[in-house]
């Protein structure tokens, strides 16, 4: 079963990308994609830019209105994600342990949607 690894940081651990800890941010998160793909379950994902590059569209009612980000309400920052593919949520769970996350954040582990049958 594919499992999405939602992962998202405080911005102090955010800012490590950037900072004087980027060397060691970026090395913690190439061992892990690394782990991830010589184990032979990665089936896809991505790091994403940083929240100040980011607009949402935001639905109410009929009603659409696109903000950008970074967004006021945001606790944590989306940093990005991995499609695993498992045999069950507790090996998912485990993979999300192995995080490199620092200075706060979490690893939502969701199951994916299978595919829907084609229209016939």
């Amino acid at each position: 079963m594919q499992y999405a690894l939602i992962i998202s940081e405080t911005p102090e651990g955010f800012a490590d990308r950037t900072n004087a800890q980027a060397g060691e941010y970026w090395g913690g998160w190439t061992a892990y994609s690394r782990a991830i793909v010589e184990s032979g379950i990665f089936a896809g994902g991505a790091g994403l830019e940083p929240p100040e590059t980011a607009a949402r569209v935001v639905f109410d009612g009929a009603s659409k209105t696109v903000q950008d980000g970074p967004y006021p309400d945001a606790r944590e920052r989306l940093g990005g994600f991995f499609l695993v593919e498992v045999d069950s949520l507790d090996d998912a769970l485990a993979w999300a342990k192995r995080c490199p996350i620092t200075k706060g954040g979490s690893v939502e582990v969701r199951p994916v949607l299978p595919t829907p049958p084609q229209a016939g």
